[in-house]
């Protein structure tokens, strides 16, 4: 028999530590150690004991191709490359009161009423609580299989004695749930990893898609350990700004689809509604020449996506000038104004920048640099950017405009909304554009963008 051992395991990250202490040595978080009882992995005599033979195959094995189940949200399905796959495992994390348990009950109701088997379980709310959200949401008469429990031995039990496994199985939430050959509680590293590992295996087993919610820490990470991402088949985060109604779904993990693949819904009192053109939302104002603001032409997946990058720059009065970033990374943006200082002569040491991506949405690619540039000398100069403009490009630290990919489908998403000029670095392979087309090799060459047009406008005033 597996002896037991004592353990302490941090709640925020997994690590593990033979005994307890305040900090966290690999996330740093302070008391987020607790007591652990696990079971030795490796019993004596295992190598020795009696197996079933493994059966070998090789490469070239054909497999039966996946028939996907589609849920009816289109962003849903798009984000999890075509719709369901059965006996697959899915983990979606998001912060608290971003819209989970909507987006879920959505998902699960409108799939119901396609005519496939769905089963809703819940260990936060009770059965009444989510009854009271879909009739909010218009899906009351739905035949959803709901239910309220925390177990999951009942849960495998329940599931493996029905007439019928479920198509799609929804767990709300993972920390919630508790196995009682676990010696904690509900919610730390051992339960979750052991609750998880049994409700994958049930999935494969009656082959139906298995959704888990995971709560998220502070850092944004699903809580829990780490290895729970890798147990699963896909991972999904829903992100957004409360002060802002739009949320993103966003796909880290995938093994049955493209990872980096983005859905856009908007929140209202009817729950989360498509969004199907999110490049018309995120900009604003784009019809008017405003200074300090660029438009960025990116890609979030195989999706174009048109966002608009604000930036500020004020005198500071302080010793140390405050640097604000909003959607952006902060230390792309110090390296963006070190460029500036040292390669086009623009000194922004003594001055406080601000730079914000409208519509709360993430930009993560290195193809907005030159669009932050662009909103950045903007403001400096005091000259808006180009009318019906957009700008993507990567910096180097020389200076030099590096060419990105997937410039025919960010210029033929700017021609669908209106742009009719693109300023894009030298040498990228344009197949056809419908656009102005504005190559720039160096990044001197946006500043005297902005420099020209200066002068040129005080020529004509003079």
């Amino acid at each position: 028999m597996a002896r037991g051992t004592e353990q302490y395991s941090c709640q925020n990250c997994g690590s593990s530590y033979r005994k307890w202490q305040g900090k966290c040595d690999e996330c740093g978080d302070w008391n987020s150690l607790i007591e652990d009882t696990v079971q030795d992995a490796v019993p004596k005599g295992l190598t020795t004991g009696k197996g079933r033979n493994i059966v070998f195959t090789s490469l070239d094995t054909q497999s039966p191709d996946y028939t996907r189940h589609l849920c009816g949200l289109d962003e849903l399905d798009r984000v999890l490359g075509g719709g369901f796959v059965p006996g697959s495992s899915i983990l979606i994390g998001g912060d608290p009161g971003i819209g989970k348990s909507t987006i879920l009950l959505q998902a699960v109701g409108m799939m119901a009423k396609r005519g496939h088997r769905c089963t809703y379980i819940s260990g936060e709310e009770a059965t009444r609580q989510i009854s009271m959200r879909a009739h909010r949401l218009g899906l009351a008469d739905s035949p959803v299989q709901l239910a309220s429990a925390n177990s999951v031995r009942d849960i495998i039990t329940s599931i493996e004695k029905s007439a019928q496994a479920p198509e799609l199985l929804i767990i709300d939430s993972i920390q919630t749930m508790y196995a009682d050959n676990i010696n904690s509680a509900p919610g730390s590293v051992s339960q979750v990893r052991a609750c998880a590992q049994e409700l994958i295996r049930l999935a494969k087993k009656v082959q139906c898609a298995l959704m888990l919610v995971g709560h998220v820490t502070k850092d944004g990470q699903i809580a829990g350990p780490r290895v729970l991402e890798h147990m699963v088949d896909t991972v999904l985060y829903f992100e957004g700004d409360r002060g802002h109604q739009f949320r993103i779904l966003r796909a880290v993990k995938n093994r049955f689809g493209a990872t980096d693949e983005i859905g856009v819904f908007e929140m209202t009192d009817k729950g989360l509604c498509e969004v199907a053109n999110p490049s018309s939302l995120f900009l604003s104002n784009q019809d008017k020449e405003i200074n300090g603001a660029s438009v960025f032409a990116g890609m979030e997946g195989t999706r174009p996506l048109l966002v608009e990058i604000q930036g500020l720059v004020a005198q500071s009065q302080q010793a140390t000038p405050r640097r604000a970033v909003v959607g952006w990374d902060s230390s792309r943006l110090a390296m963006i104004l070190a460029v500036l200082d040292a390669r086009c002569g623009l000194s922004l040491a003594g001055n406080e920048v601000y730079l914000n991506v409208a519509g709360g949405l993430r930009v993560q690619e290195p193809a907005a640099d030159l669009a932050v540039a662009a909103a950045l000398v903007s403001s400096i100069s005091d000259i808006p950017v180009p009318e019906n403009s957009i700008i993507f490009g990567e910096i180097g630290l020389s200076g030099e405009i590096r060419a990105v990919g997937q410039t025919d489908a960010r210029l033929k998403e700017a021609a669908k909304l209106g742009f009719t000029t693109a300023i894009i670095p030298r040498g990228s392979k344009v197949k056809e554009a419908s656009l102005k087309i504005i190559e720039v090799e160096h990044l001197a060459e946006i500043v005297r963008l902005f420099t020209g047009t200066k002068s040129e406008k005080k020529r004509q005033e003079s």
